[in-house]
């Protein structure tokens, strides 16, 4: 599945959390730097294949009246043309191969910064993050469902969209966040 932007600081707390309660990992300097390395490089991971989506779309306006003339479905040919921009773009399209990559990624970083030690395998921290991250990613959706069900049970009617409605949906998502222990 897709993480979107909003989600990343979600994401980082949920692996810093892991890490803290895994019992392998020790902390120098506690959570707040873990989770600021694990949120640049999530965002910098979705920024690139944002870059690659509107490149691809970019492509695709441009050959809009040829795809229109041969009946090219604008969805298939988006696909075929961000898979073959993907290593250009330096994405890995496989969502379980590219969220490895990322749990690699973040724990080298960790590492190499000092704010962590271990006396494990490297591949047990790296799988407290991985999982860290699809467990949130498997979650994330029951706990908007939770959130929009919840508030159209408030009296005062919210308009999706709106300041007031997107305050509350943040709220009510960090507190049903807190509740499942995904979140501090």
């Amino acid at each position: 599945m897709k993480i979107r932007l909003p989600h990343a600081p979600y994401i980082a707390n949920k692996i810093a959390i892991d890490l803290l309660n895994s019992g392998l990992v020790a902390l120098q300097s506690g959570l707040e730097p873990i989770i600021k390395v694990a949120q640049e490089l999530i965002e910098k991971d979705i920024n690139k294949e944002m870059s690659l989506e509107e490149r691809v779309a970019e492509i695709l306006d441009e050959n809009e009246d040829d795809m229109e003339f041969m009946r090219i479905d604008r969805r298939n040919m988006f696909w075929l043309i961000k898979k073959k921009l993907a290593l250009e773009y330096s994405v890995v399209l496989s969502y379980e191969d590219r969220y490895s990559d990322l749990a690699h990624k973040i724990m080298e970083k960790i590492w190499k910064d000092g704010l962590v030690e271990y006396r494990v395998a490297e591949n047990r921290i790296k799988n407290i993050i991985y999982t860290a991250m699809e467990n949130y990613i498997s979650s994330f959706e029951d706990v908007e469902e939770e959130v929009a069900q919840k508030i159209t049970r408030y009296k005062r009617k919210l308009i999706p969209g709106s300041p007031e409605y997107d305050l509350v949906f943040e709220r009510l998502y960090e507190e049903e966040l807190r509740k499942k222990g995904l979140l501090l």
